[in-house]
Protein backbone atom coordinates (compact mmCIF):
# COMPACT_ATOMS: atom_id res chain seq x y z
CA UNK A 1 0.00 0.00 0.00
CA UNK A 2 1.10 3.46 -0.32
CA UNK A 3 0.05 6.78 1.66
CA UNK A 4 0.14 10.10 0.30
CA UNK A 5 -0.29 13.41 2.43
CA UNK A 6 -0.36 16.33 0.64
CA UNK A 7 0.11 19.83 2.20
CA UNK A 8 0.46 23.29 0.46
CA UNK A 9 -3.31 24.34 -0.35
CA UNK A 10 -4.72 28.27 0.92
CA UNK A 11 -6.69 30.89 -0.20
CA UNK A 12 -4.60 33.09 -2.91
CA UNK A 13 -5.82 36.14 -4.76
CA UNK A 14 -6.07 35.86 -8.97
CA UNK A 15 -2.32 36.06 -10.51
CA UNK A 16 -0.57 34.59 -7.46
CA UNK A 17 1.25 31.52 -7.02
CA UNK A 18 0.83 28.09 -4.71
CA UNK A 19 3.04 25.18 -4.24
CA UNK A 20 1.62 21.87 -3.47
CA UNK A 21 3.54 18.88 -1.83
CA UNK A 22 2.61 15.36 -1.72
CA UNK A 23 4.82 13.11 0.48
CA UNK A 24 4.86 9.44 -0.20
CA UNK A 25 5.06 6.57 2.21
CA UNK A 26 4.81 2.69 2.33
CA UNK A 27 5.58 0.43 -1.06
CA UNK A 28 6.95 3.45 -2.65
CA UNK A 29 8.92 1.21 -4.69
CA UNK A 30 6.57 -0.06 -6.68
CA UNK A 31 5.15 3.18 -7.74
CA UNK A 32 5.67 4.09 -11.29
CA UNK A 33 4.50 8.02 -11.35
CA UNK A 34 2.91 10.14 -9.54
CA UNK A 35 0.08 13.60 -9.87
CA UNK A 36 -2.31 15.65 -9.30
CA UNK A 37 -5.78 15.59 -10.06
CA UNK A 38 -8.40 18.26 -9.07
CA UNK A 39 -12.14 18.63 -8.66
CA UNK A 40 -14.23 21.49 -8.63
CA UNK A 41 -18.01 21.58 -7.02
CA UNK A 42 -20.47 20.35 -8.93
CA UNK A 43 -18.23 18.52 -11.77
CA UNK A 44 -15.89 15.31 -12.16
CA UNK A 45 -12.60 14.74 -10.73
CA UNK A 46 -9.89 15.74 -13.98
CA UNK A 47 -6.55 15.41 -14.52
CA UNK A 48 -3.73 18.59 -13.98
CA UNK A 49 -0.05 17.22 -14.43
CA UNK A 50 1.26 13.78 -13.86
CA UNK A 51 4.94 12.64 -13.81
CA UNK A 52 6.96 8.92 -14.40
CA UNK A 53 10.00 8.50 -11.93
CA UNK A 54 11.46 9.13 -15.16
CA UNK A 55 10.57 12.53 -15.26
CA UNK A 56 8.19 12.26 -18.28
CA UNK A 57 5.55 14.75 -18.05
CA UNK A 58 1.82 15.26 -19.16
CA UNK A 59 -0.44 18.42 -18.09
CA UNK A 60 -3.74 19.33 -18.69
CA UNK A 61 -4.16 21.82 -21.81
CA UNK A 62 -5.66 24.70 -19.03
CA UNK A 63 -2.52 24.38 -17.04
CA UNK A 64 0.33 24.37 -19.57
CA UNK A 65 2.79 26.90 -19.25
CA UNK A 66 1.42 28.03 -15.54
CA UNK A 67 1.60 24.90 -13.61
CA UNK A 68 4.76 22.59 -13.24
CA UNK A 69 5.30 19.35 -11.63
CA UNK A 70 8.40 18.20 -10.26
CA UNK A 71 9.51 15.04 -8.38
CA UNK A 72 12.25 14.28 -5.96
CA UNK A 73 12.77 10.46 -6.25
CA UNK A 74 15.13 10.39 -3.30
CA UNK A 75 12.70 12.36 -0.86
CA UNK A 76 8.98 10.08 -2.44
CA UNK A 77 7.43 13.92 -2.92
CA UNK A 78 5.70 15.22 -5.52
CA UNK A 79 5.19 18.78 -5.89
CA UNK A 80 3.02 21.03 -8.45
CA UNK A 81 4.42 25.04 -8.61
CA UNK A 82 1.08 26.51 -9.75
CA UNK A 83 1.51 30.34 -10.93
CA UNK A 84 -0.76 32.66 -12.67
CA UNK A 85 -3.40 30.87 -11.26
CA UNK A 86 -7.00 31.70 -11.96
CA UNK A 87 -10.55 31.57 -10.38
CA UNK A 88 -10.93 28.99 -13.00
CA UNK A 89 -8.58 26.68 -10.68
CA UNK A 90 -10.45 26.75 -7.79
CA UNK A 91 -10.88 23.64 -6.45
CA UNK A 92 -9.76 20.31 -4.53
CA UNK A 93 -6.66 18.79 -5.16
CA UNK A 94 -5.75 15.08 -5.05
CA UNK A 95 -2.44 13.52 -5.19
CA UNK A 96 -2.16 10.04 -6.66
CA UNK A 97 0.53 7.25 -7.11
CA UNK A 98 -0.07 4.88 -9.46
CA UNK A 99 1.24 1.46 -9.01
CA UNK A 100 1.30 -1.00 -11.93
CA UNK A 101 -0.75 -4.19 -11.65
CA UNK A 102 -2.28 -1.82 -8.11
CA UNK A 103 -4.16 1.20 -9.71
CA UNK A 104 -4.16 4.12 -8.31
CA UNK A 105 -3.59 5.71 -4.76
CA UNK A 106 -4.96 9.08 -3.54
CA UNK A 107 -4.26 11.75 -0.79
CA UNK A 108 -6.67 13.28 1.15
CA UNK A 109 -7.06 16.34 -0.80
CA UNK A 110 -6.50 20.25 -0.39
CA UNK A 111 -8.26 22.83 -1.12
CA UNK A 112 -7.52 25.77 -3.53
CA UNK A 113 -9.35 29.26 -3.53
CA UNK A 114 -8.25 31.92 -5.80
CA UNK A 115 -10.03 34.98 -5.68
CA UNK A 116 -10.86 37.51 -8.24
Amino acid sequence: QVQLVESGGGLVQAGGSLRLSCAASGSIFRVNSMGWYRQAPGKQRELVATITRGRSTNYADSVKGRFTISIDNAKNTVSLQMDSLEPEDTAVYYCAATVFGEGVYWGQGTQVTVSS
